[in-house]
């Protein structure tokens, strides 16, 4: 699995992007266009929120885009103390 980014988050846990899930990012939402924004997203959210269906693995970092008055949130999977992104995309609340 070939990685695109490896970042830390805010929390300083390092977190990967890879090939394949850019181009599910890219072909389900294309309306995310820049991985400088999903960057941003992991390194300074305004909020980070646990998933209601896998709390203790996934969790979804949110950034408000003024441009397109929606957040875009990035859900981040943990296997190991390492995070996978699995998706990114816009929506008008945070849940």
């Amino acid at each position: 699995m070939t990685s695109i980014f490896e970042i830390r988050d805010k929390t300083k846990r390092k977190i990967r992007l890879s090939e394949e899930r850019w181009k599910h990012i890219t072909a389900e939402h294309p309306n995310v266009t820049h991985i400088e924004d999903i960057q941003q997203t992991i390194i300074n959210p305004i909020k980070i929120t646990p998933s209601k269906y896998n709390p203790e693995n996934v969790c979804y970092y949110y950034r408000y885009d003024k441009m397109l008055r929606k957040y875009l949130m990035v859900a981040v999977r943990y296997l190991n103390g390492e995070g996978y992104i699995i998706t990114a995309y816009h929506m008008q609340n945070i849940k």
